[in-house]
């Protein structure tokens, strides 16, 4: 049983992404077809025609502007928690140390 060969992740551009998914929803080819031509995987594609959907309003889901929010505030909550923690740990010092 042979392993698959491990492809480093890549980042790609904004502008990159938009001509890739300008390529699917053209119907010229087929997802499969524009991600085999420019070495990407399907997989990848196929989310970025969904994520172009969600954007345009033509289909469910949250869009990139309200993904980014949201990773933006599980970060700061989760900064947050820590500093509440923190906090809690040096309560509970103070208040052994001062009996």
């Amino acid at each position: 049983m042979a392993k698959k060969k491990v492809r480093p992740r890549r980042s790609f551009t904004v502008e990159f992404k938009a001509e890739i998914v300008g390529l699917c929803l053209r119907g010229d080819r087929s997802v499969g077809q524009v991600a085999k031509d420019f070495d990407l995987t399907e997989t990848a594609v196929r989310s970025w025609v969904r994520q172009t959907e969600v954007d345009a309003g033509d289909r469910d889901g949250l869009t990139s502007s309200e993904r980014e929010e949201l990773a933006v505030l599980r970060r700061e909550n989760r900064r947050l928690r820590e500093d509440v923690e923190v906090l809690k740990r040096a309560t509970a010092f103070f208040a052994t140390e001062t009996r």
